[in-house]
């Protein structure tokens, strides 16, 4: 078993990613023009739909640790920029297949593309930008690369059918729960560090490293995301919170306090989760039962424990600036607030 060690010991916490900003930047302008030019189509929606949601100011971290994972490794080439921009078309239709999904109305403080647009646009340009991400990758003319990426698109269609099947159920349990997010959002992360040692044709120690890298980042990710919207400020989350509440998702805090609670409590929340019937002052108390179980708290402490992880996970790799903006990343994750 990892040993667990504060992240706080290991390095001082970041602000923002400017580390890892900083040594990609180069790369990231190339691909966001890569990304603008692959989003072009004599269909005028889909530019429009795709645009809206690739221009609306997200963090782009996956296709960053892409590239930081390819330095690490010290590729040469030039397919990293372009498997990068791949990485974040796949992210991007997930986004636009999720909010479809989750009936969401808001998607980083702006209104999602299926409000705007309906659903079935917003389905059938999520499948889009999925078709473009896979012609780069066809591009880039590497069979390993493009193995892990399919792989990776498979494995979140699969998280996506489980969160479906797992919804309003309160009697999901935390491994059923850890299983459907290691498809849905940890996937990318792990597809998007292992590929920065495929495309440089690194050991097979090296690539499996990164990989245990991206999957203990994405879990740590998603579990501060899931304790974010019981606790976390509108303002910085471009949504409103307690947006997983009202839409009666399944996430590890309300599971904590489902287990943690009492009788009373256990009716509260297959009312409001389960049969989805939400009156005023449900939110409050949800986060109320959340603080007095310590369901926030032990969720971010699970987070912290999938953080380490990562970060024992590049050990392998010999100290550089490289290494040292990839653990930031996962101090960042782990501490964020957005």
């Amino acid at each position: 078993m990892a040993q667990i060690i504060p992240l706080d010991a290991a390095r001082t916490t970041p602000t923002s990613l400017k580390p890892l900003l900083d040594l990609v930047s180069a790369d990231m302008e190339a691909i966001n023009r890569i990304i603008l030019d692959k989003a072009v189509s004599d269909v005028e929606l889909i530019p429009q739909l795709a645009h809206h949601l690739i221009d609306s100011g997200g963090k782009r971290l996956r296709p960053m640790l892409a590239l930081a994972a390819s330095k690490l490794c010290d590729y040469a080439g030039q397919g990293h920029v372009r498997t990068a921009s791949a990485i974040e078309f796949m992210h991007t239709a997930t986004l636009l297949h999720d909010d479809v999904v989750d009936e969401s109305g808001l998607r980083r403080g702006k209104q999602t593309a299926r409000i705007l647009w309906g659903n079935q646009a917003s389905v059938l340009v999520g499948d889009f930008l999925l078709g473009q991400a896979f012609r780069m990758l066809v591009d880039v003319g590497s069979l390993p690369v493009l193995k892990i990426l399919s792989n990776a698109a498979a494995v979140i269609a699969e998280g996506e059918v489980m969160q479906l099947a797992a919804a309003n159920n309160t009697a999901t349990t935390e491994d059923e729960y850890l299983a459907i997010i290691n498809a849905k959002t940890a996937a990318l992360f792990s597809a998007a560090a292992e590929v920065g040692a495929a495309i440089a044709n690194r050991p097979a120690a090296e690539q499996t490293a990164l990989k245990a890298y991206g999957r203990n980042l994405g879990l740590a990710f998603q579990l501060v995301d899931d304790a974010l919207d019981y606790s976390g400020d509108s303002s910085n989350l471009g949504k409103a919170v307690g947006d997983d509440f009202r839409e009666g998702k399944i996430t590890l805090p309300v599971i904590l306090s489902f287990r943690r609670g009492s009788e009373e409590e256990r009716r509260f929340w297959t009312r409001t989760i389960a049969e989805g019937d939400i009156k005023d002052g449900d939110l409050e108390r949800a986060v109320a039962l959340m603080k007095q179980h310590k369901a926030l708290e032990a969720t971010l402490e699970r987070a912290r424990s999938y953080g380490a992880v990562a970060h024992d996970a590049l050990a392998i790799f010999p100290d550089r600036p490289e290494k040292a903006a990839m653990q930031d990343v996962i101090a960042f994750c782990v501490h964020r607030s957005h």
